[in-house]
């Protein structure tokens, strides 16, 4: 099966805190889940995720936490090793950020020099080390921009409650003017670069069948009791995909399915390897996986997608499985993020403007974690 990325253990620098450069005005936290950089940072990036209750809840939480995070670091190294020994998120994330600042320095003056922080939830640099970052260069005016396409209290949410942990420590006299940007899963250039990315998969499969190749769009699991509670990532991750085959004309037949499901407890399906197999039993060889949740290549497409699917449906006799190309650094992805930002700066500006989104500003229906309504009641502001 192709993979389209490069891998490679992650970069492992420190936080840009370098002086020749003109100080920044603005600061844009780029959140995300992170991963391991290398083999020794395994075991840790495990217990710290299997710790978040917002995107794990597990009875014993803390007890759990350690017992499956011993468990699983012997068979999760070895999935590392695959894919070049660590994760290439925070290789792609660094360079999303570094294009991203370079754009908006020219498209928003106003509010430039502009720089780019690197908050993931559970690898380094990990959220205090971003707000330390900040704080030595003197920022005053930050965005949280999430890069989680879809919100999910699990992943955006998880990412917030942390960033308001952190700034009541290293931050309490609010030196910094937030504001957040918690999702953008319909933005034009979002759409448009996923689908450049569509047409450039199908374009490996015969002329006279590409019309007929089954696009699965795959986008991490979610536990059923979060979803029950009104979670809002299954139908915006629905949104996103209407409208990339919206973008293409509805070329193809599509599926959402969902990926990376852990422990017995019912999750959002069907699963993709399962709807892989079962689409192929019906005689449907030709399928484009899409990973439409993720901005960037990390053990979720490099293993999962690429290695443990891609041999299952080899077995099977699925010779036209293919992924397309993940986002990673491609221009029309980093202008959009770009334009994002820019277009949050504009409306965050005036005087007496929300620095939340109206859908932040509410919680899931049927939530009893007071540190989502505290963290929306300290952003608000």
């Amino acid at each position: 099966m192709r993979s389209f990325s490069t891998t490679g253990p992650a970069h492992k620098d420190a936080q840009d805190t370098s002086t020749h450069k003109p100080k920044p005005k603005t600061g844009i936290v780029l959140m995300n889940l992170g991963g391991p950089g290398g083999q020794n940072e395994v075991h840790d990036f495990l217990l710290r995720l299997f710790s978040d209750g917002d995107l794990i809840p597990l009875p014993m939480q803390s007890y759990a936490a350690q017992f499956i995070a011993k468990r699983r670091t012997p068979k999760i190294k070895e999935q590392y090793q695959q894919i070049g020994g660590g994760s290439p998120i925070r290789k792609w994330t660094t360079e999303q950020g570094t294009a991203m600042e370079k754009i908006l320095d020219k498209i928003s003056p106003e509010t430039a020099p502009h720089k780019h922080y690197i908050a993931f939830r559970y690898a380094n640099p990990l959220t205090p080390e971003a707000l330390e970052a900040m704080k030595a260069d003197g920022i005053e005016r930050a965005v949280a921009f999430t890069q989680y396409p879809q919100y999910s209290c699990s992943t955006t949410g998880s990412s917030m409650n942390e960033l308001y942990r952190q700034l009541q420590e290293l931050d309490p006299q609010r030196k910094m003017k937030w504001s957040v940007i918690d999702r953008w899963f319909t933005h034009n250039g979002l759409v448009q670069a996923f689908a450049n990315h569509i047409e450039a998969g199908l374009e490996q499969y015969p002329v006279e069948n590409r019309d007929k190749v089954i696009i699965l769009f795959s986008a991490h699991s979610l536990p059923m009791e979060i979803v029950n509670r009104g979670d809002s990532y299954p139908s915006e991750v629905a949104a996103t995909v209407e409208a990339v085959m919206r973008k293409l004309n509805y070329s193809n037949p599509y599926r959402l399915v969902w990926q990376s499901q852990v422990g017995p407890k019912p999750w959002l399906g069907p699963k993709t390897d399962k709807a892989i197999m079962g689409l192929g039993e019906k005689g449907h060889n030709d399928q484009l996986l899409v990973p439409i949740a993720f901005t960037s290549d990390h053990i979720e497409t490099l293993f999962e997608l690429d290695l443990e699917y891609g041999e299952e449906a080899h077995k099977a006799g699925i010779t036209g499985l293919k992924r397309a190309e993940s986002l990673n650094a491609d221009p029309v992805f980093i202008q959009a993020m770009a334009d994002i930002v820019k277009t949050h700066l504009d409306e965050t500006a005036p005087a007496g403007s929300s620095p939340i989104s109206k859908q932040f500003a509410v919680r899931c229906p049927g939530c009893t974690n007071d540190t989502c309504k505290d963290t929306r009641e300290y952003f608000k502001q």
